[in-house]
């Protein structure tokens, strides 16, 4: 069971990782508070982002 819930969780933070480099938000911006906390919603969200969902956030 602990695998499992292991494997789940890689699984959806691969997700969001591959979500952020298909939107270029790891490409040439400045890294202040609003592009780092958007990266990192993006990369939270996992599999969300392919449903519609576009997090950001602003400091």
């Amino acid at each position: 069971m602990r695998r499992v819930v292991i494997l789940v969780i890689l699984v959806w933070l691969v997700s969001g990782v591959v979500a952020v480099t298909q939107r270029d938000d790891l490409k040439g911006a400045a890294a202040d508070c609003d592009h780092i906390s958007t990266v990192a919603a993006t990369a939270l969200a996992g599999p969300f982002n392919y449903t519609g969902a576009h997090p950001e956030v602003t400091c």
